[in-house]
């Protein structure tokens, strides 16, 4: 093919695309075609985003106070006793970072009046220990800090809250709280049921990790004092254990559950929040069905765009291929036609979609409600290579919607479409 030859196609192609006088309506349709385009590859941009944001926003929240690993026992008292020998065991294994004893454990929380709250309190080493932190909840206190000194802890030992328990108790660093459990308590001789007990706390920090689940209902205090809180004794709930790489727990879990056997078993994170995992997934159904349809919307619509042009363009057609134009040259003056549409169609749609997902991400524009959906606004989160994807696959679609009114136009006949009107 000529130099000339591809000239003369490309400007046929810009011609049809034009509107001229008397046939506006090509104009107008050649704009919804790729008014079309934008419409689905800015979706698409914003929509993989905000399931990137999701999935990662969540993840990262979730595992601030929750490990990667759990190794516990079986049985409903949730009690490993001589756990120094499963730590030393478990740290041994490969792939295993570090690990620590952890204690959890459920209360009512009080200032003394009538109002109270449930609360679950965590056992942890202090941040002042020395020993390496298996989760990075210590990294998020906004007020105090994670190493429970309190001003008399015989009496009133420290505790860290979340910041949305602080709000509704109306406490900060300072104040007393009284926690009420039944564990470990004594059994009333006359009524038959246990007597509940009373620990003071003092509160030494507040902390904020963006999760609900944490800031509202969660406090944290020495793994000593948990565990006497709990009625424990020595034993504590279960290990907690930090991986080389978070993907690889559910693998480092299965070699543990081998190596200790029963009574013993290992629960990953993703098996620790399986149901708000599920949801995401069926989240992610839900949304490749939604784009599978926008991309088969943009295409139709670039089929019917070409199509009208054939038939609007049929005369003319039918001219140039009876002076001497062949084809294949009708097919690429078609091909270009969704091409161009294509491009521009993406680049648009790139520009909105890319500048939409930063103001919403930046500005915060979506709010949620955290009590519901664990995150207070949308987050989105772009990726080179989703956007790439994405890019290529909006070119290809409308490359490959072009193919059958391409060739529609080029089986023409000269005689016949000349002599149509």
């Amino acid at each position: 093919m000529t130099p000339n030859l591809r000239g003369l196609e490309f400007s046929i192609a810009w011609r049809y695309l034009r509107s001229r006088r008397g046939s506006r309506l090509l104009s107008f349709i050649s704009v919804i075609a790729v008014a079309g385009v934008v419409v689905g590859v800015s979706a698409l941009i914003i929509i993989i985003g905000v399931m990137n944001g999701l999935q990662t926003d969540l993840r990262e929240k979730i595992l601030v106070g929750s490990p990667d690993l759990r190794v516990l026992t079986y049985g409903t008292e949730l009690r490993m006793t001589k756990w120094q020998e499963t730590l030393d065991r478990v740290k041994a294994i490969d792939g295993v970072v570090d690990a620590a004893p952890f204690v959890v454990h459920t209360g009512l929380a009080t200032r003394g009046n009538s109002y109270s709250e449930a609360i679950f309190v965590g056992g942890i080493q202090p941040g002042d220990s020395g020993s390496t932190q298996v989760t990075r909840i210590r990294d998020h206190a906004i007020l105090g800090d994670f190493t429970f000194k309190a001003t008399d802890p015989a009496n009133a030992p420290g505790i860290v809250v979340g910041y949305l328990l602080a709000d509704r108790l109306s406490i900060t660093v300072g104040s007393r709280i009284t926690l009420v459990t039944a564990s470990g308590g004594a059994v009333n001789p006359i009524f038959g049921g246990l007597i509940p007990r009373f620990q003071e706390f003092e509160v030494t920090g507040v902390f904020s990790t963006g999760m609900y689940e944490y800031d509202n209902g969660y406090g944290y205090t020495s793994l000593e004092v948990a565990q006497a809180f709990a009625g424990l004794g020595e034993a504590v709930t279960g290990i907690e254990v930090r991986t080389t790489d978070r993907w690889a727990a559910p693998g480092i879990g299965a070699v543990i559950d081998t190596t200790l056997r029963d009574p013993f078993y290992t629960v990953d994170w993703q098996e620790q929040n399986s149901s708000l995992f599920r949801a995401l997934k069926l989240e992610k159904l839900g949304m490749a069905v939604i784009l599978a349809l926008i991309i088969m919307v943009a295409a139709f619509n670039i089929v019917s765009t070409l199509t009208m042009v054939v038939r609007d363009k049929t005369r003319e057609i039918g001219i140039l291929k009876a002076m001497g134009l062949r084809a294949e040259s009708i097919r690429t003056i078609f091909l270009l036609q969704g091409l161009f549409i294509g491009i521009v169609g993406t680049g648009l749609g790139l520009l909105i979609g890319v500048g939409g997902g930063l103001a919403i991400e930046h500005f915060k524009l979506i709010a949620l409600d955290p009590s519901v959906y664990f995150i207070d606004h949308l987050p989105v989160q772009l990726q080179v290579g989703d956007i790439t994807s994405i890019v290529l696959l909006s070119i290809a679609v409308a490359v490959v919607a072009t193919l059958h009114p391409a060739a529609s136009a080029a089986k023409l006949y000269p005689i016949e479409a000349i002599r149509s009107e």
